[in-house]
């Protein structure tokens, strides 16, 4: 067991040393700082092995400290896969006393043998806030976007000594003024100026739109952005997608959030609250309540014949699966709507089949995902049609219609004109109604008014000759008793066969084994190495196990050797048996030709228990 432990270990330490992986090198800095104040830019190389780092171009920065060197490792092992990964960290303290954008370049370093340099990153500085406070509320802070923001103006509750300017939230819509369906990005962003630890609130059902949430991380993580002149800690809280549903001005509700902010005490001495363990801090409840947003929605121009109801950007494309085919099998045509907008909402487009043409309701597939500018992807209509006749016939080009709202107007798109080629199919159809250019003709039915019952020939019976009453008549009622109790009796033998538990697992024992053997096989086709020597060993032990009835509890190689000799079984066979148990658990965990070992055990498993079961 000891040898095969260290076994077990070189082996683990070696795959992960020769994990063959790519190396990356990337810097991780804050995309705002304040002018004064300090910050990390780390440099992180996933490898161990490393030589010569050089340090980027720091331009507009004072080095504080650094580079500091770190090193992480980690090792798992699940389902008996290991990994293992590592990497270096290379740290540096900036600041910076000059408001303005400034680019730390590229650093370099040799790693596994080449140079790697990571990306330049630009870091942008503000103002400090306190020389700017004075301006606060001016009416001069970055507005961005095709809406101004809109600050809540809530003053703070009784009792409470944080300003409305110190901690608010603003409402930006993407747009104010849309046509029915045309999507719009609403963001609620908080800033502050104090320690806020929890928000809860969420926009209600709204009367007029189709909501959609955008999905953001749930750790949120502050940046600097200066506002009205100060520089606040800011986030983007929560955004929606909305989608009106009718038109006029419609109102966005405010939104009471209701948030938690951590204070320091000045009324408790630091001393005393150091040995009493709180710290001097409160915990404040503070509701915050954001703008409503008026949005105009115009309603959509008149609409042409055949709208899908699509308002966005869209492209359209078509594809057919064959353009030659035999009568009565089947044709798929596929219609791709490409885009961003409304996916949801568009109708399947209308194609104008051959009358000839058996046809089905279109099989819709969405492949579209929520964006920040509407639902984009691409929605599939997939046609399944089946031609009856000979023939050549032409499937039109369909109409996609949608309203731009870049344009501000309807714009038609026109898919692909098929020809398709019908052979004549088995079983006789395949009758020429459709002439070369695929001009429809009518079905038409000659001399078939009155048709016959039946053809060919016909067996009579005499009047009163019936089936009752005569000797099959007495068979049909005889027989199913016999193939009753035929049944019963069979059911009773099977019943005691299965009663005997010994038995029956020892009946089953090769199948059973031969089964794990086969699924062994399907591992040891795919190199799945450790997965395959499970199975085989699971084969072995549960070969044996069944074969004499042996619980799990004591189930190991003593009892087994013990076993075989009590039914007189050949010590060379006991022997063969034993080495390829042996031969299954060295394999599992040493390292080597992986494929020559695997094939060994796998032939040298399936001999040993053939030669068992013939034996016994």
């Amino acid at each position: 067991m000891k040898r095969l432990l260290h076994i077990f270990i070189l082996w683990c330490f070696t795959v992960g040393a020769f994990a063959d992986g790519e190396v990356t090198f990337r810097v991780s800095a804050p995309s705002t700082v304040e002018a004064g104040g300090k910050f990390r830019v780390q440099f992180t190389v996933n490898t161990q092995n490393v030589s010569n780092f050089a340090s980027p171009d720091f331009k507009g920065f004072e080095v504080i400290y650094g580079p500091a060197t770190s090193s992480q490792s980690s090792f798992q092992m699940i389902n008996g896969r290991t990994s293992q990964s590592s990497s270096i960290i290379y740290t540096y303290v900036l600041m910076s006393d000059a408001p303005g954008t400034y680019t730390i370049g590229s650093a370099s370093i040799q790693a596994e043998g080449k140079t790697v340099k990571s990306k330049p990153v630009q870091v942008r500085v503000l103002p400090s806030g306190a020389g700017a406070s004075s301006s606060a509320g001016a009416g001069g802070g970055n507005q961005q976007g095709a809406n101004n923001p809109r600050q809540s103006s809530a003053p703070a509750a009784s009792g409470q000594n944080i300003s409305a300017n110190e901690l608010f939230m603003t409402a930006t819509a993407s747009r104010t003024n849309v046509h029915e369906q045309e999507a719009i990005l609403v963001t609620y962003k908080i800033y502050t100026l104090v320690d806020l630890t929890q928000m809860d609130g969420k926009l209600p059902t709204l009367d007029g739109f189709q909501i959609q949430e955008i999905p953001l991380p749930r750790n949120k993580e502050f940046t600097i952005e200066q506002y009205n002149g100060r520089n606040y800690r800011t986030v983007v809280w929560s955004q929606y997608l909305l989608f009106p549903q009718k038109s006029g001005n419609l109102t966005i509700p405010s939104i009471t959030y209701e948030g938690v902010v951590v204070t320091r005490n000045r009324n408790i001495d630091p001393i005393e609250a150091f040995f009493n363990g709180t710290g001097g801090y409160v915990e404040q409840k503070r509701k915050i309540t954001t703008p409503a947003l008026t949005i105009h929605v115009s309603p959509l121009p008149n609409k042409p014949v055949g709208f899908s109801g699509a308002v966005g950007k869209f492209s359209v494309s078509s594809s057919i699966s064959t353009k030659e085919v035999d009568a009565n099998d089947a044709v798929t045509l596929k219609i791709s709507v490409k885009g961003s907008g409304n996916m949801k909402l568009i109708s399947t487009p209308e194609v104008d089949f051959p009358k000839d043409f058996e046809t089905y309701d279109a099989k819709v597939n969405d492949k579209f995902d929520l964006t920040r500018t509407g639902l984009a992807g691409t929605k599939e209509f997939e046609y399944l049609i089946v031609p009856r006749h000979a023939g050549t016939y032409e499937i039109p080009a369909a109409k996609f219609i949608y309203f731009d709202t870049d344009s501000r107007s309807y714009k038609t798109l026109t898919t692909e004109a098929y020809t398709l080629k019908v052979n004549k199919g088995k079983g006789g159809a395949g009758n020429n109604v459709s002439n070369y250019s695929g001009q429809q003709q009518d079905v038409q039915q000659l001399n078939q008014d009155i048709r016959f019952i039946k053809k060919g020939d016909v067996d009579l019976h005499q009047q009163g000759d019936t089936f009752f009453g005569t000797w099959k008549y007495g068979l049909a009622y005889l027989l199913p008793l016999i193939l009753f109790a035929q049944i019963i009796v069979l059911g009773r033998k099977r019943m005691k066969a299965n009663a005997n538990v010994a038995l029956s697992r020892g009946k089953k024992a090769n199948k059973v084994a031969l089964r794990r053997l086969k699924t062994a096989k399907k591992l040891l086709d795919n190199h799945e190495q450790g997965q395959f020597y499970d199975e085989v060993l699971r084969a072995l032990w549960g070969y044996v196990g069944d074969k004499f009835n042996m619980s799990q509890e004591s189930l190991n190689k003593e009892n087994i050797e013990q076993s075989l000799l009590s039914r007189n079984v050949p010590e060379d066979l006991i022997q063969q048996f034993m080495k390829v148990l042996n031969d299954c658990e060295f394999a599992r965990y040493a390292p080597g030709d992986v494929n020559e070992n695997m094939e060994n055990v796998y032939n040298s498993a399936i001999d040993a228990i053939s030669k068992m079961e013939d034996n016994l």
